[in-house]
């Protein structure tokens, strides 16, 4: 079953005129806003399918609501007074792991589809992408169930692909402040403001509608979802590639996103290597 819709993203036929005014303006738009959305990636005919996928492995979720900051990272880490990281929050959303969703749904196969990859790299200006290795977050769903958010924080990976599967009644709003910080400058006073209300001037808000394709730069901006109200989840994927191969996740938050940890993520973390100084 063909499930993107290849008239406007030609994925089979990269250096094609369709191909490249595709990846062209995706680029643009990601080096100007960090974001960019391609809208009905998943064709009309597979919709239904793609909600009803997740529908069915959203219950798997690990859910565990808790007291987190925007980094991630202890409170007791000695943090001046109004150092952001001293900030609040309760993050209630839940993932859904790799190792739970079905290889023949339409998220495992599109994560997987050598063109897609391809494609995705391309966008983001890289000369090609690898699965994660990691056998629990290299895919997700993440599930926000009414009443819960998924609050302000940074990604740990430098970009992000996602795609709304199910939307909800009311809420679940992402909103994002693109390049708020960088690998040099985690530029605290304005992510403080933001946190606080003080300024919200940086603070972009997108509609997403389920099977539009998201390309987002998430280690340098701050985001969230707002909070979900009506009777319906937010569903979203997220496929997590890297620039290298062997990618793991840490142990810390591999436990704090599933509830668990496997003997790879031990191995792996032994000998993890750090690429940039960010607080997180």
């Amino acid at each position: 079953m063909q499930i993107v819709d290849t008239a406007r993203y030609p994925l089979a036929a990269p250096g094609s005129d369709a191909w490249e005014r595709v990846v062209a303006r995706t680029r643009t738009e990601l080096r100007e806003l960090g974001c960019s959305v391609l809208p009905e990636f998943i064709l009309p005919s597979s919709r239904e399918a793609l909600r009803r996928e997740g529908a069915g492995v959203a219950p798997l979720a690990y859910y565990d609501v808790e007291e987190t900051n925007v980094y991630n990272i202890a409170f007791d880490d000695g943090l001046p007074a109004e150092h952001p990281g001293r900030i609040v929050m309760q993050r209630s959303n839940a993932f859904v792991p790799r190792d739970r969703i079905p290889t023949d749904s339409v998220i495992h196969r599109l994560y997987i589809d050598p063109s897609f990859v391809r494609f995705v790299a391309a966008c983001f200006e890289l000369p090609e992408l690898h699965e994660l290795a990691d056998p629990l977050s290299g895919l997700v769903l993440n599930v926000v169930q009414p009443g819960m958010e998924h609050p302000w924080h940074f990604d740990t990976n430098e970009f992000t692909v996602s795609m709304l599967t199910q939307e909800p009644e009311e809420g679940g709003v992402f909103e994002y402040c693109p390049n708020i910080r960088s690998a040099s400058a985690e530029n605290f006073g304005a992510v403080r403001s933001v946190l606080t209300g003080a300024d919200r001037s940086p603070v972009r808000a997108l509609t997403l509608r389920p099977g539009d394709l998201q390309l987002f730069k998430g280690r340098y901006a701050l985001h969230r979802v707002s909070a979900v109200r009506g009777a319906t989840a937010r569903h979203s994927a997220i496929f997590a590639y890297s620039e290298r191969p062997g990618v793991m996740g840490s142990v810390a938050r591999t436990r704090q996103l599933f509830g668990r940890v496997l003997p790879a993520h031990r191995d792996a973390e032994r000998n993890a290597v750090r690429v940039d100084q960010l607080l997180d």
